[in-house]
């Protein structure tokens, strides 16, 4: 073998041992998350938090071994299609998507990359998903479908005001549960001898009109049915009841702690940590339509003390026993 073989088989060498150590070198791909909300960021931090800290009980920290993209609609729909467009841009490996209109976003964006759901009332009935146990799709998460919650409220509503006669209903027609739960709580309202003055509201702009209805109507009361665009606007909604002086009930805690009378629904937080799991087996290499889609597990009752001071109620101690949590 000549000097001149010798050299090109060691340079040769050279060169596969380089090429080899700078793959060694490589850094591992950082999974990235997007995360699509129809809020502004001050309304869903604490969703936020508890969505990272299930990550980090999966072993998923922000900025160590994984990325999360944020991105906010700020209360209105018509930016989500552009930001779902940006997130698959961007090639995330999963799209965080909680409400119905941030999912119905993100699916017309994206036909390959895994979707994870966490608030959507009826993820069958809105084309999200083939079922609850076989999603089929690149959905899947957690839907709180509960319509039955409308009529428990409706109930927890009189037993506080047991002379209650007319009860307005705060509802968007446009959310997909919305007529289920209009349903539900019709009948209750049947059993229970109560009137209903259904408010339709569809956007920002009319709350203030609805409430001058109730109050032209003498609602004795109101609940507030569940809503996207009601819960970015929830301190607004609850100023206008505090101004009316009409004791409300809500579906989500985060009324209550805005100042609210009280509320029966499922965990919002608690959902927020559970849809970590989702993002955990997809980004481990689960197929999202065979993972079967969860409902809520945590459903609380918050009431707030100071409220129903203002508006000179006393809660019944049947009532206040079975609270979770009671704000002074």
């Amino acid at each position: 073998m000549g000097l001149g073989t010798v050299r090109l088989i060691a340079l040769a060498l050279g060169l596969a041992v380089a090429a080899l150590s700078a793959h060694a070198q490589q850094p591992a791909k950082v999974p990235r998350i997007g995360v699509l909300f129809g809020g502004s960021p001050p309304f869903v931090s604490h969703l936020i938090e508890a969505f990272r800290q299930g990550l980090r009980e999966r072993g998923w920290v922000e900025g160590r071994n994984m990325v999360i993209e944020y991105r906010y609609a700020h209360g209105r729909s018509e930016p989500l299609g552009d930001l779902a467009t940006e997130l698959v841009r961007l090639k995330v490996d999963v799209i965080v998507a909680p409400a119905s209109s941030a999912v119905r976003a993100a699916k017309q964006a994206t036909a390959s990359i895994p979707i994870v759901m966490v608030t959507v009332g009826d993820p069958v009935g809105s084309g999200f998903v083939a079922s609850l146990g076989r999603p089929g799709r690149n959905i899947t998460g957690m839907s709180n479908f509960a319509p039955e919650l409308s009529a428990k409220n409706l109930q927890l509503l009189r037993e506080v005001l047991p002379g209650v006669t007319r009860v307005a209903v705060l509802w968007n027609p446009v959310t997909p549960v919305g007529e289920l739960e209009r349903k539900e709580i019709e009948v209750a309202a049947r059993t229970l001898g109560l009137q209903l003055q259904f408010l339709e509201v569809r956007d920002p702009n009319g709350f203030e009109a609805a409430f001058s209805s109730m109050t032209r109507e003498r609602a004795g009361a109101l609940i507030v049915l569940v809503d996207a665009m009601f819960f970015t606007h929830r301190k607004r909604i609850v100023d206008l009841a505090a101004k009316s002086r009409l004791p409300a009930i809500y579906q989500r805690r985060e009324f209550v702690e805005d100042g609210g009378l009280f509320a029966l629904g499922p965990s919002l937080v608690d959902l927020f940590r559970r849809s970590a799991a989702y993002v955990d087996k997809l980004l481990r290499g689960a197929k999202p339509g065979e993972l079967p889609v969860e409902q809520p597990t945590k459903f609380e009752l918050v009431i707030n003390l100071k409220t129903a001071k203002a508006l000179g109620l006393t809660i019944p101690p049947s009532v206040l026993i079975r609270a979770d949590q009671i704000i002074q």
